[in-house]
């Protein structure tokens, strides 16, 4: 058998071992960008392919045309062509396995299989596509194969094994490009020593030797395609690698202020950046390949996972709030947003998450929460408690609660805007308000009793905190007031303060009745001497009037020693009509001499009660007697009698100079008139009279209108 080659033009060989290692090199970057960008994957694996498929077509090609070009005239195309896609077809499946991000030792192995394969099919094909019949020498075509399989294997080790540093990545991709090109070239050369020709079909009516241009032309047109997949990768190189660069620097921003993990589509984390351990205090090897309920605290419900799969399924981003739970057990918050990385058909196939430590803050609102919770309970207790208004710091009413309109009588649209005047009484001085102004504008806390008037016109007392809020520079920008109701503590206090008055009165009135008790009974008994003799019937009358004063005297001691110790009235059925008719006539003689007219009116000669008549005819003649002191330049004075259901009105009306509103409170108090020369013992005793009489007096006044004492008694039925 004759060996198949018998010339060899090394011309054509070196072509093609410079073309093998342009076109090796080429696939290298480009499965190398395939490894370290995130972007055009599948162009770079297709052009990947092509270049290493045509690299070792090439060889195979240009060497047969440098051993004998004769027989490149019986080439069949249709074979050449299928020779250059099994190239292609095996290289894409050597670089398979590297696609992942962890490449293992088989991985290697894989790869350098289908490489030594794609050598052995296309020196094969490209054989049987000269026409001729070849038989092999099984041993020598084995131990071939067996080397161009190592030869691949440890280039592929040097450039994709972990033991190999990054920072030798520079010199690794051209070695590999060179030691996968000698591996290329040194198969061909061993699978064409292994094999002899049994059978050559030389049929040529020419030589390719006679037509050199068919071969340059091949030549050329192989540097073309060379060279274009060289261009072509420099280019895709530049742009991925621009791209790269921006991505890089968006990563590694994203890294040092984020906490970043890149999950597949089924939530299996793939990736995880430093943060993210150390929030979470796992390391990347104990976290990647698990999913996030390993980090699930217990805090959120089924529902809200649920939603957050829904969403992010859909290929919309979500973004929320989560608690999670670290390795040592202590839990912390993420803010999240959670963008799905979509395919053509829209649907994810990554997920990328992106968080920002909130733990602090949401410890902070939940103190915040604590505190408002704390504030609403003190507001509540405090508005259950107390009357409640808060004002800016010209004294504007800018909140109220419902105590304070229940008590002043306001509503809180009628309150709002305005200033405490609205509740002013006219109690106090001006001093007492400026005093507190002073205090609380100075930025310390009044406290203090205040009287106010409410809504109806009627008083109440208040014991009042008002506590100034400060702003940064000591200056008080609003005051909260803290009321509570005191009026029937006042009014109890007031009762005690009369109740002490009268004992006073009470313990004077037995001395001075006492003492006028004894010049009383002398002076009876001599006018009832004269009565014996006295034979005049006008001076007889004129002694009767005496003892009837006297009588008179003698009852207002007994209500003096009343006031030291008390005693029950005696009530007696009267008509009391007849007795206020007595008192009318007896003071018309004082009312004329001061120009006062007296007028009686009386619908009913009848009216029964039950009553003391001389101490009844004490209150008529102290009520006629101040209506008539009212009136200095004359007037008139109504005396009228009404029934009123089981109740008998007596009215006495002057028109005189009237009684000022802050003083009608304090009428029947001990000691109190509006007299200048009155010792404000009259009125007391009327109003303790009409008491024990089981009645009311009510007074109304109008300065310059003049004053009506009504006396409501009880009526007597038939």
């Amino acid at each position: 058998m004759d060996t198949l080659f018998e010339s060899f033009h090394p011309f054509f060989f070196i072509i093609a071992i410079g073309l093998t290692i342009m076109a090796s090199y080429t696939a290298l970057d480009m499965f190398i960008l395939i490894k370290s960008s995130g972007q055009n994957k599948r162009l770079l694996f297709l052009g990947a392919a092509f270049s290493m498929g045509i690299g070792i077509w090439v060889t195979n090609f240009m060497g047969v045309i440098a051993t004998d070009a004769i027989l490149f005239a019986n080439y069949h195309v249709s074979l050449t062509i299928l020779s250059i896609l099994i190239g292609i077809s095996f290289s894409g499946m050597a670089f398979m396995p590297f696609y992942g991000r962890i490449v293992r030792f088989y991985h290697l192995m894989i790869g350098s299989f289908f490489l030594a394969l794609a050598v052995i099919a296309i020196h094969i094909i490209g054989i049987y596509a000269m026409n001729v019949s070849i038989q092999y020498n099984v041993v020598l075509f084995i131990f071939s194969s067996v080397l161009i399989f190592a030869s691949f294997l440890f280039a592929l080790w040097i450039l994709f094994s972990s033991a190999i540093t990054k920072e030798n990545l520079p010199w690794l991709k051209p070695a590999s490009a060179l030691i996968i090109s000698g591996t290329i070239a040194e198969g061909h050369i061993l699978l064409k020593k292994s094999m002899v020709i049994v059978t050559a079909n030389h049929e040529v009516t020419g030589t390719i030797t006679e037509s050199p241009f068919f071969l340059y032309l091949v030549l050329i047109v192989s540097v073309l395609i060379m060279g274009g997949l060289i261009a072509s990768s420099t280019l895709i190189s530049k742009q991925l690698a621009t791209s790269d660069t921006s991505l890089k620097d968006i990563k590694a921003a994203l890294d040092a202020s984020a906490i970043v993990a890149i999950t597949d589509r089924n939530g299996v984390i793939l990736d995880i950046n430093d943060k993210f351990e150390e929030i979470s205090k796992y390391k990347k090897e104990e976290i990647i390949g698990k999913t996030h309920r390993m980090l699930n605290s217990g805090y959120h419900s089924k529902e809200f996972f649920e939603n957050l799969w829904c969403m992010i399924s859909s290929g919309k981003i979500w973004r929320g709030e989560i608690r999670n739970k670290a390795k040592d057990g202590s839990f912390y918050w993420v803010d999240t947003t959670i963008v799905p990385f979509l395919n053509k058909k829209g649907k994810p196939v990554q997920y990328i998450a992106i968080r920002s430590d909130i733990t602090q803050r949401k410890k902070a609102e939940e103190g915040l929460i604590e505190s408002i919770k704390e504030v609403k309970d003190i507001t509540f207790a405090l508005n259950q408690s107390s009357i409640v208004a808060i004002t800016d710091e010209k004294g504007k009413i800018t909140s109220v609660n419902e105590k304070f309109c229940d008590i002043s009588g306001y509503h809180e649209e009628e309150l709002l805007g305005e200033d405490h005047r609205i509740l002013n009484s006219g109690y106090h001085s001006k001093e007492f308000f400026k005093e507190l102004w002073r205090t609380i504008g100075q930025g310390d806390v009044w406290y203090g009793e205040i009287c106010n008037r409410a809504k109806d016109g009627s008083n109440y007392w208040v014991d009042t905190t008002i506590v100034p809020f400060l702003n940064s520079n000591g200056k008080p920008y609003q005051y909260l007031s803290i009321r509570t109701d005191i009026t029937e503590r006042k009014r109890t206090e007031e009762v005690l303060h009369r109740q002490d008055k009268l004992a006073a009165v009470g313990q004077l009135a037995a001395g001075v009745a006492h003492e006028i008790r004894n010049p009383l009974t002398s002076m009876r008994g001599y006018a009832e001497f004269l009565q014996l003799d006295e034979k005049d019937p006008e001076r007889q009358e004129f002694l009767n009037i005496i003892l009837d004063e006297i009588e008179r005297v003698n009852t207002i001691v007994e209500d003096f020693m009343v006031l030291a110790k008390p005693k029950a009235v005696e009530l007696e059925e009267k008509n009391v009509v007849p007795v206020i008719k007595n008192v009318v006539s007896l003071l018309e003689f004082e009312a004329r001499k001061k120009n006062v007219r007296l007028h009686f009116d009386c619908s009913q000669e009848i009216i029964q009660i039950e009553c003391d008549e001389n101490r009844l005819k004490q209150v008529f003649l102290n009520f006629i007697k101040n209506g008539i002191e009212a009136m200095p330049n004359g007037g008139d004075l109504f005396v009228k009698t009404t029934v009123l259901e089981k109740n008998v009105q007596i009215s006495i009306q002057d028109s005189g100079v009237g009684i000022p509103k802050d003083k009608l409170n304090k009428l029947g108090e001990p000691f109190f008139t509006t007299k200048k020369r009155g010792n404000g013992l009259g009125l007391m005793m009327s109003f303790k009279i009409i008491e024990s009489h089981n009645g009311k007096v009510f007074v109304e006044s109008e300065l310059n209108k003049g004053t009506t004492f009504n006396i409501l008694l009880p009526a007597k039925t038939a």
